[in-house]
C-alpha cells in the first residue's frame, strides 16, 4: 500500500478500536482481555505505549537524531503494570491521545523521510514508513484480544491480504514445514516452501490460526498442522 492509503487504515482502525471500547466500565477495564493474564486494561495501555513507541522512531525518521531516552523492554513491561490498573476513562483518553499523535505525526513525515531505517526494539531495523503497517497491525489483532465482541471475522480484506502475504514470506524463511496457505475467500494463496501441508480455508481463520488467535477447526489440511513459531515475526527481507 502507499503511505497514504496505510495512514487512513491506521485512522479507520483507531476509530474502529475507540468505539469498542468508549462506554467501558472501571469494572469492564479489569475484566480478563483474550491474552492470559492481561486484563483489557493491559491491552489498552500496552497499544498506547506502543503508539508512543512509533512516535519516538518517526521523530528520529524526522530529524535523524533520538528525541531522548527510549523505553526499554524492563521499562515498558513497568510502564504496563502500573496503568493496567487505571479507572476506564483515563485508560481510553490515554489510548485517543498516543493515537492521535502518532497519526498527526505520521502525516507529517516528509515524504523523503519515509524510507529512513529506524531500529524495532527486538532489534533489526526497518523504513519509518513500515511503522503504519506495525500500527494497524495492533489496532487490529489487540482489537481481538480486547474481548469486546470483535472476531478475526471482522478484520478488513485488505488487513488480512496484507498480513497474510508477509506471514506466509517469514515463516519460508524460517523453513516452517508448510508448502502452502489459500485464502479461499479472497481468491489468493501464497507459497511458503516447505515440505509440509497445504493448507486452506477463510483468509480471517488462517490469520487468527497464524497470529495464534482462533480454533484451527475451519481450516482445511493435507497433513498435520505445524507448530508456528511467535508472531509477529520480523519481515523479510529484515531491511537489515
Amino acid at each position: 500500500m502507499e503511505f497514504e492509503e496505510l495512514l487512513a487504515e491506521v485512522r479507520a482502525s483507531a476509530a474502529r478500536l475507540g468505539a469498542d471500547v468508549e462506554s467501558l466500565t472501571d469494572w469492564q477495564a479489569r475484566e480478563p482481555s483474550r491474552l492470559p493474564g492481561w486484563s483489557r486494561g493491559h491491552v489498552l495501555t500496552h497499544l498506547a505505549r506502543s503508539a508512543d513507541a512509533y512516535r519516538w522512531m518517526l521523530a528520529l525518521a524526522r530529524t535523524g537524531t533520538a528525541p531522548g531516552p527510549r523505553a526499554d523492554a524492563a521499562e515498558l513491561a513497568r510502564q504496563l503494570e502500573e496503568g493496567a490498573g487505571r479507572g476506564a476513562g483515563a485508560l481510553v483518553a490515554d489510548l485517543r491521545d498516543s493515537l492521535d499523535g502518532l497519526l498527526w505525526d505520521a502525516a507529517e513525515l516528509p515524504a523523503e523521510r519515509r524510507t529512513v531505517l529506524v531500529p524495532a526494539l527486538a532489534g533489526w531495523r526497518h523504513p519509518a514508513w513500515y511503522l503504519l503497517w506495525r500500527a494497524w497491525r495492533e489496532l487490529e489483532v489487540h482489537g481481538v484480544d480486547l474481548n469486546t465482541g470483535r472476531t478475526s471475522a471482522g478484520w478488513p480484506d485488505g488487513f488480512v491480504l496484507t498480513a497474510l502475504a508477509e506471514t506466509a514470506a517469514t515463516l519460508g524463511a524460517r523453513e516452517v514445514p508448510l508448502a502452502r496457505v489459500e485464502a479461499e475467500d479472497l481468491g489468493r494463496g501464497w507459497a511458503v516452501g516447505g515440505s509440509g501441508p497445504v493448507v486452506s480455508g477463510s483468509g480471517h481463520e488462517m490469520l487468527a490460526w497464524f497470529t495464534g488467535r482462533g480454533p484451527v477447526a475451519g481450516l482445511r489440511a493435507d497433513g498435520p498442522l505445524p507448530v508456528l513459531p511467535a508472531w509477529p515475526l520480523p519481515p523479510v527481507p529484515g531491511w537489515a
